[in-house]
């Protein structure tokens, strides 16, 4: 799957920068991770994340409030704070693991981020049509979805222990019950936002 492949390219570059960048001071090498993790990416995952931000908080419980939100290009107050608490805490946890060069995690934790997707695909309906999420349900099959899924949770428990993938399972639940709640499924920008939750909970487990 498309999906596969871009998970193993993302991971790498930052494993292999992290690598690179070990000569500078530690803060440096944290921003520098940061800002590639969001180039490599085109902030498509941030985007979701901070529509979502704006609708829960804007759609005051309405369904159809919250999708219009969640179309509009307009990033709210709340979206940006939001956005700059994850990434704080994300560049934060980046410290920590470079300092104890723990490359590996750089190299799984975009893996574990997509396989929210895949996740998700399984056990939460989508409701967005015309979207690029519809687009990704529709090409993919729930055999091959099953198997990577099943792949990726096995290799992340093996190289990062239990805790991380215990975190990043209770953060898909959680979602996946507000986004049913809220909005009778998920969208694309829920997928988003769950990849950029789902990463910062493992990470977090990491360094607990």
């Amino acid at each position: 799957m498309q999906l596969n492949l871009l998970t193993i390219i993302v991971g790498s570059l930052l494993a292999s920068s992290a690598l690179l960048l070990t000569d500078l001071p530690l803060q440096i090498q944290s921003t520098l991770i940061l800002i590639l993790w969001v180039l490599i990416t085109g902030g498509i995952h941030l985007d979701g994340l901070a529509d979502c931000a704006d609708a829960w908080v804007g759609g005051l419980g309405s369904k159809q409030r919250s999708l219009e939100i969640m179309k509009d290009p307009a990033a709210g107050p709340i979206a940006v704070i939001v956005l700059l608490l994850v990434l704080l805490l994300k560049w934060t946890i980046i410290n920590t693991i470079l300092e104890k060069q723990a490359f590996e995690v750089l190299l799984l934790t975009p893996m574990i981020g997509r396989l929210t997707i895949l996740i998700l695909m399984l056990t939460t309906r989508y409701i967005r049509s015309g979207g690029l999420g519809e687009k990704i349900v529709a090409n993919s099959s729930e055999t091959s979805v099953k198997a990577i899924t099943l792949s990726g949770l096995l290799i992340s428990i093996y190289y990062l222990g239990v805790l991380p993938i215990g975190f990043m399972l209770i953060m898909i639940f959680i979602i996946s019950y507000q986004a049913k709640k809220r909005l009778g499924g998920v969208t694309g920008d829920v997928y988003g936002a769950a990849v950029e939750l789902v990463e910062v909970s493992v990470l977090l487990g990491v360094v607990i």
